[in-house]
């Protein structure tokens, strides 16, 4: 059977490229070098979320009388988390494997490079050979950003993926970058005991949130025990008798702060070299593939999706882009849009945005009305023991449409569906705050922010 279209790489870009192709009845090739899964299940989202929630664990027991529980002092077992983490992900790669052979897929091992405008080389474990098909999905991911600081290359300096792989806690631990995967490995590794520093370049952590979200990240990493400086960077990291030596610019001048790691998380990078993009007529840059809203390139019959797209690099965008670039492909109507993309930073509390920032919808000449509710005025966050942290509602004046929901507390990657789905559909504020909320939930509180921002909150004092 001649194959309709061929996918390369299996993250979630692509393989739910190839799932979605699957359903609409084509057969499909998906080239993967690596494992199934890519970045996110194997070295990013999901390792990070299940050692989270070992360090959750941890902190719950440690605060266990606080609940009228009596319980020894907590003991983090790292080498058992690190096999709870692997047992996690082996089952959702196993999944993704499955799901894949059930749909009829093709999987094939191997590295990936255009020959030519319509043929593609594959080299496996067999030797290499030649594909073609009418279409062709690039979904090759990104890598952590290579950062030009002399000493980056150190033994001890490490990017997130070697990060969450250490074979034991370090004593200490500097991180480099105040965006999600900084805050959120800064998060682990201080819940679990390490001493951790965090620098951001930035005048502020969570640079590309609200305002108001990076202050209240700034605050809890305080609280937690993490030393944070903004407004400083890295100029150099040097060998010490303990681990490593970095030597900082700020605000107060240079600064030396010692630890036994330094973690490199400033970003990423689009996987486009290699790919013989250029035989293929395929226009990029260091920012990734161009692409149009069909998720379709220069090269009218190749498509792309994912980190390699640059943007947005989230997985839940990827896995979207993956599923419009496969419907644009056979020929059915579909286009990405960006106006409601939710972003997560699973800290401890979380954050989560979606939409405009206070910010941003001033800059574009909106007349923005606010609101604001904090958890410590919900009777769920209250009777759970988790109180930091607000709903922040931004809106336009006039007909009170919602522009964007910013949320700090417990639970923040899940309350933010609902303003992900209140700005899909174009929602006011009246009809946020005449949607029922259950009670006790957490939920309550982006009620609570929309009233607030209409002027009439029922549980805030007047």
């Amino acid at each position: 059977m001649p194959t309709d279209l061929i996918v390369i790489g299996g993250g979630p870009a692509g393989y739910v490229a190839a799932l979605r192709a699957a359903q609409l009845g084509a057969h499909v090739a998906l080239i993967e070098a690596g494992r199934l899964g890519g970045v996110c299940l194997n070295e990013g989202c999901i390792p990070t979320k299940a050692l989270l929630a070992g360090a959750e664990v941890y902190r719950l027991v440690a605060e266990a009388a606080r609940f009228g529980v009596r319980a020894g002092p907590p003991e983090a077992d790292w080498p058992a988390m690190q096999a709870r983490k692997a047992e996690v992900v082996g089952k959702l790669v196993g999944g993704v494997r499955m799901l894949l052979e059930r749909a009829g897929v093709e999987v094939i091992a191997g590295h990936a490079r255009f020959s030519g405008p319509q043929s593609l080389a594959v080299e496996g474990p067999g030797g290499v050979q030649t594909l073609a098909a009418p279409h062709v999905i690039v979904a090759t991911g990104s890598s952590p950003l290579r950062l030009p600081i002399p000493g980056a290359d150190l033994p001890g300096v490490l990017d997130s993926s070697a990060a969450l792989d250490l074979p034991a806690l370090p004593q200490s631990l500097l991180v480099v970058g105040g965006g999600a995967v900084g805050l959120e490995l800064a998060t682990l590794f201080a819940g679990l005991g390490v001493r951790v520093t965090l620098v951001e370049m930035l005048p502020r952590l969570a640079p590309l949130a609200d305002a108001d979200v990076g202050d209240a990240l700034r605050t809890a990493l305080l609280l937690q025990g993490v030393k944070v400086h903004v407004n400083t960077r890295i100029a150099a990291i040097e060998p010490a008798a303990d681990g490593l030596r970095a030597r900082l610019e700020g605000p107060q001048g240079e600064l030396s702060v010692e630890a036994e790691k330094v973690l490199l998380a400033a970003g990423r990078q689009p996987n486009v070299a290699g790919l013989g993009l250029e035989a293929a007529g395929v226009r990029f840059g260091r920012q990734g593939i161009a692409v149009d809203e069909r998720m379709a390139t220069s090269a009218g019959y190749i498509l792309a999706a994912g980190d390699v797209v640059g943007g947005s690099m989230l997985a839940h965008v990827a896995m979207h882009q993956g599923r419009v670039a496969a419907e644009s492909a056979l020929g059915r109507p579909a286009r990405m849009r960006y106006e409601a993309v939710p972003s997560c930073i699973f800290t401890q509390p979380e954050a989560a945005s979606v939409g405009l920032t206070e910010q941003a919808a001033r800059e574009q000449g909106y007349d923005v009305r606010v609101g604001r509710f904090p958890f410590n005025g919900n009777g769920k966050a209250i009777a759970q023991g988790q109180v930091d942290g607000f709903v922040k509602v931004v809106a336009e004046a006039r007909y009170g449409a919602v522009l964007g929901v910013h949320i700090v507390g417990p639970h923040a990657s899940d309350l933010i569906l609902e303003g992900a789905l209140g700005l899909t559909l174009e929602a006011t504020l009246d009809e946020f705050a005449a949607t029922i909320h259950p009670h006790p939930t957490l939920g309550e509180a982006v009620a609570e922010a929309a009233l607030a921002a209409l002027g009439r909150p029922l549980h805030l004092p007047a």
